[in-house]
């Protein structure tokens, strides 16, 4: 059976997004990783499947799942070109748009300049919903790695992120450090990890690694994610741009319990067919 796909990009996080409304879809675990093998498959940071409604008030449903075949709760980056794909394809013709995630309902903006705007809802910071292990609530927390006290913010937009600050990304231990954290005891089930640089009250820099994936080009809900840490730490005003080894994402959070608003790019490659 042929399966129908378009390559996409968010800031160089690539996906494969499939539209599974107009054709049969059935994937499982294997079948995730052979589409996301970039030597012996299609090649992707994560595979997207665009599906029928399954919430109230939502046009579409979203699901996303990592290169190692995993399932996750949201990918803002995949939400933009989500967003590009169900528009450039002819299912929908509104330029805002209401999808169904596995963490709930979010809203999707095609502005004029082309670019998405991406609501993503109400950052989460409660410890017991991110979830991660703590007797409290804080902005920071110390966090036992490899020896070493680590300083990191937690929060959810939806999928679970700690946030470490450090003076150089160029120089951040993110590979050796990423997968340690992502596997951390205190995370029952697992984390991306932002390594975040800021240079001004509205700008930083960011490297992120991704649970299941590696280090992307760009993560959208990393940056939303070290946004709200820098935040809640004093650290930022309400409207950052965030510059990934990608590009640019703007990032907006006014701190009153208001939802987050991501801004940025996203690009079709190509499409084709694999035989599944």
């Amino acid at each position: 059976m042929k399966l129908r796909f378009t390559k996409m990009h968010g800031l160089g996080n690539d996906f494969v997004v499939i539209d599974a409304v107009r054709q049969v879809v059935e994937l499982d675990t294997a079948a995730i990783r052979q589409l996301a093998d970039r030597h012996r498959g299609i090649g992707c940071d994560q595979v997207l499947l665009v599906e029928r409604p399954r919430l109230p008030g939502t046009a579409f449903h979203y699901r996303i799942f990592n290169a190692d075949g995993s399932e996750v709760e949201q990918c803002g980056n995949g939400a933009r070109c989500f967003a590009r794909f169900v528009r450039d394809q002819g299912l929908c013709d509104q330029t805002e748009i209401p999808v169904g995630t596995a963490a709930g309902a979010i809203r999707l903006f095609i502005e004029p300049d082309g670019q998405v705007r991406v609501d993503m809802g109400v950052p989460i910071l409660d410890p017991a919903r991110i979830p991660f292990l703590a007797d409290a609530q804080a902005p920071t927390y110390d966090l036992a790695v490899d020896g070493e006290t680590l300083t990191i913010g937690a929060v959810s937009m939806g999928n679970p992120h700690a946030v470490l600050l450090v003076d150089d990304t160029d120089r951040a231990p993110v590979a050796r450090l990423g997968p340690r954290i992502e596997s951390h005891p205190r995370f029952p089930r697992r984390v991306n990890v932002g390594f975040m640089q800021v240079l001004a009250p509205d700008q930083v820099r960011l490297r992120v690694y991704e649970r299941g994936t590696g280090e992307t080009l760009a993560c959208g809900t990393g940056a939303c994610a070290a946004v709200v840490s820098g935040r809640t730490r004093g650290l930022l005003g309400p409207r950052v741009r965030v510059s990934l080894p990608g590009g640019d994402l703007v990032i907006e959070w006014s701190v009153n319990g208001g939802a987050v608003q991501m801004t940025g790019p996203a690009q079709r490659v190509f499409e084709g067919e694999i035989e599944r």
